[in-house]
């Protein structure tokens, strides 16, 4: 039976020197005063571009990123694959506005396809549409606003990156996720993955995008792109989240005065992402998933899922995923038991992540109780760690 107790394992690859550094950080993360402080800094620092790369690099960005570069990251890689943990490398610039961003972006999703392609150890690539052109024409395609022939030529340079990416995805058959993004633009990067996975998901599955399941209509959507894939006779790839732009749904809802289109308890987005588990497994002759998921029962569930429709623990089509840096309970004791596991590995330079990072932070210290149960759990192997050099001095 699936279990998370065990300490020993989920650390078993953190010296002293790195459990130390993780209980400053969390106990920091987790205490709301100097948490708003640091992420006030933060933001400071990121405006007025103040020198504090090496600050940042020796705390932060250590615990939650594997690198600058994808060689750069070819240690966290190898590390994580000594506990046959494998690696989603995700080159995270966020905020970007510039067409040369946005080419770097597809470009390291090239080289991302074409590392994975070669290594056992990274099972997939991943991109988020932001990532390739500005806001406002993911705003536009969503809406299926009339363009301007300046954001017509930005729409159909976003689409070729798009198309060329699911291409190499397909032709190197290394999976790649299309992350998740805001409501008021989702529903457009639905359509145009839906479209990749017609063209590429007909044998294997390639293609995936995110579903947030803290957003009320997505079970409904889920059926729906069921059908669809039965319909038109295409796979579907799913990653399965909870969200991360909680707050951000709700204050938009609120200053536009709509209903907001997340769900205002945990329960209810923790009852929709088990049953679409469910959903997804007993459908799973038609797709294959990705479980990127920090919850305890929601990882069970999907253990106990597997166990009751008979499928092997390391079955090609059912992945659990967690980001690098959290839930290590989670995902070391998952890989010891043969499920197939892979860790959100973030790389870039330190500044062109740093958005990144504080959207993290944010997300995470919405969740209740998240930071202080990573505390509790590092505080908890350090203590036996402590008792274990002392019993041996003592015998």
């Amino acid at each position: 039976m699936l279990n998370f107790k065990n300490l020993e394992i989920a650390f078993k690859d953190k010296s002293k020197k790195d459990l130390d550094r993780a209980f400053i950080l969390f106990k920091t993360l987790d205490n709301k005063i100097l948490y708003h402080i640091l992420l006030s800094f933060l933001r400071i620092a990121l405006f007025l571009r103040l020198p504090i790369t090496y600050i940042i690099k020796s705390t932060v960005y250590k615990h939650f990123c594997g690198g600058i570069t994808i060689n750069d990251s070819e240690k966290t890689i190898q590390k994580l694959w000594k506990s046959k943990i494998g690696t989603i490398l995700d080159f995270s610039a966020e905020g970007k506005e510039k067409e040369a961003d946005f080419k770097k972006v597809m470009h390291e999703t090239l080289e991302c396809i074409k590392e994975a392609k070669r290594k056992k150890s990274i099972p997939f690539a991943v991109f988020k549409p932001t990532g390739l052109v500005e806001f406002h024409i993911l705003e536009k395609i969503n809406k299926n606003s009339l363009l301007n022939t300046e954001d017509t030529i930005k729409k159909e340079l976003f689409l070729s990156k798009i198309f060329c990416i699911c291409e190499s995805a397909a032709k190197n058959k290394v999976p790649v996720f299309i992350d998740a993004e805001e409501s008021w633009i989702q529903d457009g990067i639905d359509n145009i993955a839906l479209d990749m996975m017609r063209k590429f998901n007909k044998k294997d599955v390639w293609i995936f995008n995110t579903i947030q399941f803290y957003r009320k209509d997505r079970i409904g959507y889920l059926k729906k792109i069921i059908k669809k894939a039965e319909k038109d006779n295409f796979l579907l790839g799913l990653k399965l989240v909870r969200g991360a732009y909680y707050e951000k749904e709700n204050q938009r809802a609120t200053e536009r005065n709509y209903p907001s289109p997340v769900h205002q308890s945990k329960e209810k987005t923790d009852r929709d992402y088990n049953n679409a588990l469910e959903m997804c497994i007993k459908n799973i002759n038609i797709m294959s998933i990705c479980a990127g998921t920090h919850n305890e029962e929601s990882s069970f569930i999907l253990s106990q899922l597997m166990k009751k429709y008979n499928l092997a623990k390391n079955d090609k089509r059912i992945y659990f995923s967690q980001l690098l840096g959290m839930s290590d309970h989670i995902s070391y004791n998952t890989a010891k038991k043969g499920y197939n596991v892979a860790k959100y590995v973030p790389y870039g330079p330190i500044k062109d992540v740093l958005p990144y990072l504080i959207r993290r932070a944010e997300e995470n210290s919405s969740i209740s109780g998240q930071m202080n149960r990573e505390l509790n759990n590092i505080s908890r192997e350090r203590r036996r760690r402590r008792k274990k050099r002392y019993e041996k001095t003592t015998t």
